[in-house]
């Protein structure tokens, strides 16, 4: 999986470099216990597919406070606001935050828990089921469409979307994965055409008041609203279903986390948080050099693609110690989960909110969530993080109708 090489083309180092692919079969067979090893050994790594990797915790901390070093602005396509650099970013972020607030929040909580109900009633009332496919999945279509109004009418084609995407990303199918972004932007524009028709009365649902929103002066065009609904949805989609899958199996493998967080739902919060940090559900993000910088023992020149390893950034046995030891009590501020800096998230607020609505109401309308004896969990493939299929046994609370 990896080797020692001198890279002297376009990078100097003070030691040798090391080479790796990160789509190899050792890699892809378990990525976090690959990436462990790469951090122990390996300030950073090179490969073909993902240039300069950053493995350990303070060198990914160091590009997430220098925006001015280590760019955004990556995508080929145009990106609100994460592909953008301050100033352009300033503007943007500060419009986006809005959407976010803790009052929109507590508006929107209700609206979490009903889908999360609906759909924990759906479930058989005992027997196993893969939970990726019939749960994580399904929640993530209908409460992303749920905070920003689309109708169910939707539901089904998003899901089949974000499969064909899934398989497309997978094969490395480029001309596929560009047919697919151009069909989800024809969702969205035409979301954006129906919502302009219907928005006479002063409408406020999310389109709408993207509509009207006004950055420097000017109002948002058509491609900037399309830009900004693709990063949350398409994000959303497959990080929250990541998510769900990664917090039900921890809480299906470990039953006395499952007997405590049953027991005392105020820790759900630290306790979502520290799992999602044993089992991050990003694999990796990017950054492009702006000008020549020294990090993790190499020089590396302006223009090189930088790619930093959440998934094992925030295992860093330097800063948590022992990786895999559940501790919610941990310091929240080291916890790369969100990102830091001024690219953290900004939906940090709505994702926490419907993981632990989720999480909740799952654990308060089931008896027992289990692993199951004769399926095991299969881990998703990069870029994906979490699972792929997860079988779990569940026992539904009698209530639960």
């Amino acid at each position: 999986m990896v080797s020692a090489w001198p890279y002297t083309s376009r990078a100097v180092s003070e030691k040798q470099i090391h080479q790796w692919d990160p789509r190899s079969p050792g890699v892809l067979r378990d990525q976090i216990a690959a990436y462990d090893r790469l951090r122990r050994n390996s300030p950073v790594a090179h490969s073909e597919y993902l240039q300069w990797s950053l493995f350990r915790h303070g060198d990914v901390v160091r590009v997430l406070h220098s925006p001015g070093v280590f760019s955004n602005a990556v995508s080929e396509r145009v990106s609100v606001p994460n592909g953008m650099d301050p100033p352009e970013h300033t503007e943007y972020r500060r419009m986006i935050d809005g959407y976010f607030t803790p009052e929109r929040m507590a508006r929107f909580e209700p609206v979490c828990r009903e889908v999360a109900v609906g759909l924990i009633r759906r479930l058989p009332r005992t027997g196993v089921v893969d939970f990726m496919r019939e749960f994580a999945d399904v929640f993530a279509i209908e409460i992303q469409c749920a905070f920003l109004d689309w109708p169910r009418t939707l539901h089904e084609p998003l899901l089949r979307w974000t499969r064909k995407n899934h398989a497309a990303t997978l094969a490395g199918d480029r001309p596929a994965m560009a047919a697919i972004a151009v069909e989800f932007d024809a969702y969205v524009n035409d979301l954006l055409a129906g919502s302009r028709r219907r928005n006479k009365g002063g409408r406020n649902d999310v389109l709408a008041l993207l509509a009207r929103e006004r950055v420097n002066g000017r109002p948002l065009s058509d491609e900037e609203m399309v830009s900004i609904l693709r990063n949350w949805t398409v994000g959303e989609l497959s990080t929250i279903s990541a998510c769900v899958g990664i917090l039900v199996r921890y809480i299906a493998a470990f039953p006395e986390v499952q007997r405590l967080l049953r027991q005392q739902t105020s820790l759900l919060p630290a306790a979502i948080d520290e799992i999602l940090r044993i089992h991050p559900p990003l694999i990796a993000s990017r950054r492009r050099t702006s000008q020549e910088v020294k990090i993790g023992g190499c020089v590396l020149p302006a223009g090189e693609r930088v790619t930093l390893i959440w998934a094992s950034a925030n295992r860093d046995e330097s800063i948590f110690g022992n990786p895999d030891e559940f501790r919610p009590d941990r310091n929240p501020a080291d916890n790369l989960l969100y990102g830091a800096g001024i690219h953290a998230c900004p939906g940090a607020p709505l994702a926490r909110l419907e993981l632990r609505a989720l999480i909740e109401e799952l654990l308060k309308r089931t008896r027992t969530i289990g692993l199951t004896s004769g399926e095991e969990p299969v881990p998703a493939i990069y870029p994906r993080s979490g699972f792929s299929s997860l079988p779990v046994e569940i026992i539904r609370t009698p209530d639960c109708s």
